[in-house]
C-alpha cells in the first residue's frame, strides 16, 4: 500500500491531533479527524487554523462524529475501516474513545495512542489485541481561538512495537512527512516509560509549589526538585525500565532553569479550574510505586493537594 492510499483517522484534534493532522494533511495523506459535535461544526465551517513559528494557514479537513462512523459501520466494519487510527485525546476521554473508534478498526487497522502515562496501552491492547503500537510525541502546543498553536521548532514522532518488532513498512512510510521528525525504536516501552517520568515531574513540581520554574528556583527549590526527581524515576528502575543518563538531564535541565517561565500542562488545567489528567499520570504512577514497593512521599503529598482541590472544584 502507497502512503498516499493509506486512511488514517485522527481521533481529536487538539494541539497534538491538530498539528501532526496537519502536516499529515499537507503532504497529502488521507486524513479524517473524529472530533465532538461542537467541534466538527467549527471544523467544517472554518477549516483547521495550524499557526507554526513562522507559519498561519487554514486547512479544509474531513470531520466525523462518532455517530456518523457508527451509522456507516458495515456488517465487519467493512465500510468505514481505516488504516491507521492515532489516537490523540486527554486521558480523561481515553474511555468514551475506545468505544467510538471501535468501527473504524478492522483486523488490518493498527492503532497508534500518544497519550501520557502506560494506561492506554493496556486498555486499547486489552480491546484490540496484536493491533497497538507504542507512541509518543514532544511538542510543545495549545489551542487558541480554536486554532492549534504550535509554540516552538520542537516536533517529534516516536513509534515502536510493543514487543520490539519491526513497524510495518506502510506505516513508517507514510508518517515520514515534512514539518516534524519522525523516529521508530525498538525500545517504545522504556521511550514511554522515560516520558511518563518526565510528565510526572514536571506536574510534581509544579503543581506542588504552585508556580513556575523559574519561581521556583529563586525560591530555593532546587534540591526539592531534584528529590522530586530520584523519587519518579525510582519508579520507572524498580518496573525494569531505569531513565537514561541523558533524558534525567533533559528532565533536570528543564525543570532546574533559572528564570524559566515553564510550568507543566497538569498544572495549566489545575490552576484554570479545568479536569485534569491527576489520576491518570501521578495516580497511576503512585499505584505503580506500591506494587513495587516504591515509597514515594513527594508524589503522594502531590496527589493529596490535587485530590482536595479536584474535590472541591466538583463540588
Amino acid at each position: 500500500m502507497g502512503a498516499q492510499d493509506m486512511k488514517i483517522l485522527i481521533a481529536g484534534a487538539g494541539a497534538t491531533g491538530g498539528a501532526f493532522g496537519t502536516r499529515l494533511l499537507e503532504a497529502g495523506r488521507d486524513v479524517t479527524f473524529l472530533v465532538r459535535p461542537a467541534r466538527a461544526e467549527k471544523l467544517r465551517a472554518n477549516g483547521l487554523r495550524f499557526i507554526a513559528p513562522g507559519e498561519d494557514q487554514t486547512n479544509d479537513v474531513a470531520v466525523l462524529i462518532a455517530s456518523e462512523l457508527a451509522e456507516a459501520a458495515g456488517p465487519e466494519h467493512g465500510d468505514t475501516a481505516f488504516d491507521l487510527v492515532i489516537v490523540a485525546v486527554k486521558a480523561n476521554g481515553l474511555e468514551s474513545i475506545i468505544d467510538d473508534i471501535r468501527p473504524a478498526v478492522g483486523p488490518g487497522t493498527q492503532i497508534i495512542p500518544f497519550l501520557n502515562g502506560m494506561a492506554q496501552i493496556d486498555r486499547l491492547t486489552q480491546e484490540f489485541p496484536g493491533q497497538v503500537l507504542g507512541g509518543l510525541v514532544k511538542i510543545v502546543g495549545t489551542i487558541k481561538d480554536d486554532a492549534i498553536v504550535q509554540m516552538t521548532d520542537l516536533a517529534v514522532m516516536t513509534i515502536g512495537d510493543l514487543d520490539g518488532a519491526e513497524v510495518p513498512a506502510d506505516i513508517s512510510k507514510t508518517l515520514d512527512v515534512p514539518g516534524f521528525k519522525l523516529q521508530i525504536i525498538g525500545t517504545i516501552v522504556d521511550g514511554l516509560w522515560e516520558k511518563w517520568v518526565f510528565i510526572a515531574a514536571a506536574g510534581v513540581v509544579t503543581c506542588l509549589f504552585r508556580a513556575p520554574v523559574g519561581a521556583i528556583m529563586e525560591a530555593g527549590g532546587r534540591d526539592h526538585v531534584v528529590a522530586i526527581v530520584d523519587e519518579l524515576e525510582a519508579i520507572a528502575a524498580a518496573a525494569g525500565h531505569p531513565v537514561s543518563k541523558s533524558s534525567r538531564e533533559m528532565t533536570l535541565s528543564m525543570l532546574t532553569a533559572a528564570g524559566s517561565e515553564f510550568t507543566s500542562s497538569l498544572y495549566r488545567d489545575v490552576t484554570a479550574g479545568l479536569p485534569s489528567e491527576t489520576e491518570h499520570i501521578l495516580g497511576d504512577l503512585a499505584r505503580a510505586a506500591s506494587e513495587l514497593g516504591v515509597a514515594t512521599p513527594l508524589l503522594d503529598l502531590t496527589l493529596v493537594q490535587l485530590r482536595a482541590g479536584e474535590s472541591l472544584r466538583v463540588r
